[in-house]
């Protein structure tokens, strides 16, 4: 998938859990995370840019999703000033979850393409495809990022009508 598509699954993705933390009053972490989330949607594909590493390839694993949610872990775990140790471990495991997700979605959204992706490697090279649409058209991109788009309008829905 491309940039907008990626863009979608991981609104698509965080919707229901940036709902949930809207909720638990917590509005403003709940919109930083949606952010967050959508800014690392495209990491994998650095790939493109990095000498010697397979276009997804590394970066496109299981194991890339739980490294990048355990850097975001440790940042906030740096950044948390919190009065509460409790608050502190419940930020740091929502940073790690954010980290997580916003790469498991681009997974998810490349897994649809034929090319499909080798999530499990170095322990299998087994490619898991849905074989749904290619990677380029701009029909499949758009209509993720508008899933995306009103998934997160049907949440912010509920956490107003909620409020």
């Amino acid at each position: 998938m491309y940039q907008y598509g990626h863009y979608g699954a991981a609104l698509l993705a965080y919707a229901p859990i940036g709902a949930v933390v809207a909720l638990a009053d917590f509005e403003a972490v709940a919109i930083v995370g949606g952010l967050v989330c959508v800014s690392l949607s495209t990491l994998p594909d650095v790939d493109h840019r990095l000498p010697f590493v397979a276009h997804r390839g590394p970066t496109h694993t299981l194991v890339f999703a739980a490294l990048v949610g355990a850097a975001l872990a440790a940042a906030a775990a740096v950044l948390v000033e919190a009065a509460s140790p409790l608050v502190d471990v419940a930020f740091v495991g929502f940073a790690f979850l954010i980290g997580t997700l916003s790469i498991g979605s681009h997974l998810l959204a490349d897994a649809l393409t034929p090319m499909g992706i080798r999530p499990f490697w170095p322990v299998s090279r087994r490619r898991y495809t849905l074989n749904v649409t290619p990677a380029k058209s701009p029909v499949a991109n758009y209509v993720l990022f508008l899933a995306g788009v009103a998934a997160t309008a049907a949440a912010a829905g509920v956490v107003l009508t909620a409020g």
